[in-house]
């Protein structure tokens, strides 16, 4: 119980100390005369930074069923999307919900009413199972989520070949 105690009063004065800190901050915001960069502030609010919407960037497929692919070599696709924005859009990120999964594309700036592309590798070595994973890219138009699934058939196992006779020894 005291131990109970002893924590909800540390919690409770860091607590304080955080707001003492965000009022004084606040104070020390309200006391100080307007400058410029608080006008631009308020005027970057106001203004979006991009027209585009995440509308913009048009996939032909979001997911791609590879089937039931071998083991060992990488299975591999691509994804192909629209720009029907009026700007130019640019991928920052792509990110793989494992590390089995690769996704490559070109930094480049995409032009409105051209195609870009994103390349998915999954690696099977090791992986004899069903998947299905997930890429989100975030571009400047938003964020888009694509899938791969598909089935992983095991490698058949090496076995010893017939012409192998076996060797006694004394």
């Amino acid at each position: 119980m005291k131990k109970a105690i002893l924590s909800l009063g540390i919690l409770l004065l860091s607590a304080g100390v955080t707001m003492a800190q965000h009022k004084k901050k606040d104070k020390d915001n309200t006391d100080a005369p307007q400058t410029v960069t608080t006008n631009t502030s308020t005027t970057s609010t106001t203004t979006p930074a991009t027209s585009l919407k995440a509308d913009d960037m048009a996939f032909s497929d979001m997911s791609h069923d590879f089937g039931t692919v071998a083991e060992g070599p990488d299975a591999v696709t691509e994804f192909t999307f629209k720009n029907t924005g009026n700007e130019p859009i640019i991928i920052q990120k792509a990110q793989p919900s494992c590390g089995c999964t690769v996704p490559s594309f070109s930094n480049a700036p995409v032009p409105p009413g051209q195609t870009g592309t994103i390349n998915v590798a999954y690696h099977t070595k090791g992986k004899p199972m069903p998947f299905t994973k997930t890429i989100t890219v975030v571009s400047n138009a938003g964020t888009k989520v694509l899938t791969i699934k598909g089935i992983v058939e095991k490698a058949p196992t090496g076995s010893v070949p017939e012409n192998i006779s076996m060797i006694k020894t004394n």
